[in-house]
């Protein structure tokens, strides 16, 4: 039965709190690739100085086509661009500095690598995200906060207003001292006021949302467990710091008021732009499988930055990294052992089998009073399996399963393979290979229904 707390402690959540059909879409897509691009490719620098000449930006044989393509096929379905890092040097000919692309040699100055980049991801069918910094080191009026914000909005509403439909937009929480030694006060609200009103349809990722969550590092690891659920007040603005904020960046809150999913991001390199000195240095196919079950498996979204080259192209080791990497995560989930396995369940049990469909929206439902259940899986046969799928029906009942556990029957005998916490849009539990002719789920603890949309047994190439 249901009461005041759950089993872990956790007060019972009365009300839902569910995504939007924007925010639940982006959910699904699960992986995104980052694009960081700009003068730092050319100095070797993370972080410019804002001093940088833009002649030092000429990448001859740019290809966005080619960056689009990669991701795509690696089973990316959209991709963030940096149009503006913290140096202030901007991919697109923006009126309202000269610190731009315009003054480089880039397609003899009337380059504009932002609309090459929009209109790829158009042609590829991919989504077009773009990156526009808070934090500028060369704009002189940084510091000054009424003249700054002005600035700011201007370049905000020309990159929303001039590329076409945009699936994210993405604000870093790094805020620095201006020339003049003061600390820029951004307003925020009127930023995300600017998104609402001219791309309606994007999300904004900030440490603080209000659409997309960091998830509190830069490894591409996501907490356990792992909310969508945050409590606004616990994350007051983008760029707050202390170990308060990065565990609730982290983990979210069962009870919080808001849905904000968090974004993991990494590199596929030890830097965020291309250093050639890096090419050897690429993360590996196994290293990235594994950031898949750390982030996506933990139900985030991965974030995976790709840098291009002094070129504009993205380098032969990260291509070659990255497919390997789509070829290893689409022959894992080619095939699902658990179809057309017979459902039974302990409570809920007329809806049981909608936990072995297709469908994210349909699910088991244990009852309006029940917080733990379990659902058995009679498979056709022994199969061989190491990975298992489980997840929550967000789109319509949003997040409430906060503890799991997961057996198997081998040779007649049932042991338990797999514990857990949250659930929510994807949990996946990477086990040893098992070969077992039946698989039972069990919820034992929740914030609210128990419902449960499917469960998928895959097992990896060999």
């Amino acid at each position: 039965m249901l009461h005041p707390r759950s089993a872990l402690g956790a007060p019972y959540r009365a009300g839902r709190v569910v995504p939007s059909k924007a925010q639940a879409a982006w959910q699904r897509r699960e992986r995104a690739i980052f694009l960081h691009f700009g003068v730092n490719t050319f100095t070797g620098k993370e972080w410019g100085e804002g001093k940088e000449d833009p002649a030092i930006f000429n990448p001859a044989a740019l290809d966005a086509r080619q960056w689009v393509r990669a991701a795509k096929q690696a089973g990316f379905s959209s991709v963030v661009l940096t149009a503006k890092h913290h140096d202030g040097f901007c991919l697109w000919p923006s009126a309202a500095t000269t610190h731009s692309v315009a003054s480089s040699p880039f397609r003899g100055g009337r380059g504009d690598v932002v609309r090459e980049f929009t209109d790829a991801c158009r042609a590829e069918g991919v989504g077009a995200g773009l990156y526009l910094s808070p934090w500028d080191r060369h704009e002189p009026s940084y510091g000054d906060t009424p003249r700054y914000n002005d600035f700011y909005e201007r370049q905000l509403t020309e990159l929303l207003t001039t590329y076409g439909p945009l699936t994210e937009v993405w604000f870093d929480g790094a805020n620095g001292e201006g020339p003049n030694g003061r600390r820029q006060q951004y307003d925020w609200p009127r930023v995300h006021a600017t998104v609402r009103r001219l791309q309606p349809n994007a999300l904004m990722f900030s440490d603080a949302g209000p659409d997309i969550r960091w998830i509190g590092n830069e490894r591409g690891v996501a907490g356990d467990p792992n909310w969508c659920t945050v409590d606004p007040a616990a994350v007051p603005y983008p760029g707050a710091d202390g170990p308060q904020i990065i565990r609730a960046l982290q983990h979210g809150d069962p009870m919080g008021a808001v849905w904000r999913p968090g974004e993991a991001d990494v590199s596929i390199r030890p830097g965020w732009f291309w250093r050639e000195s890096e090419d050897a240095k690429v993360r590996s196919v196994d290293n990235l499988e594994q950031l898949y079950y750390s982030s996506v498996g933990r139900n985030a979204n991965l974030l995976l930055n790709v840098p291009p080259s002094t070129q504009g192209l993205l380098g032969d080791p990260d291509v070659r990294a990255l497919t390997g990497f789509g070829e290893r995560i689409a022959a894992t989930f080619a095939l699902d052992v658990a179809a057309g396995a017979l459902v039974t369940a302990t409570q809920g049990g007329s809806t049981a089998k909608a936990a072995a469909d297709l469908d994210p929206d349909s699910a088991w439902f244990a009852g309006a009073a029940v917080s733990e259940a379990s659902i058995e899986f009679a498979l056709n046969g022994p199969v061989r399996f190491d990975v298992i799928e489980l997840r929550e029906p967000i789109a319509t009942f949003g997040q409430t399963i906060e503890s799991h556990e997961i057996a198997a029957r081998a040779d007649g005998a049932w042991m338990v393979i797999a514990r857990g916490t949250t659930i929510g849009n994807k949990r996946l539990h990477r086990i040893e290979p098992l070969t077992a002719d039946a698989v039972r789920v069990t919820v034992r603890s929740t914030v609210g229904e128990l419902r449960v949309s499917r469960l998928g047994l895959y097992a990896r190439p060999r």
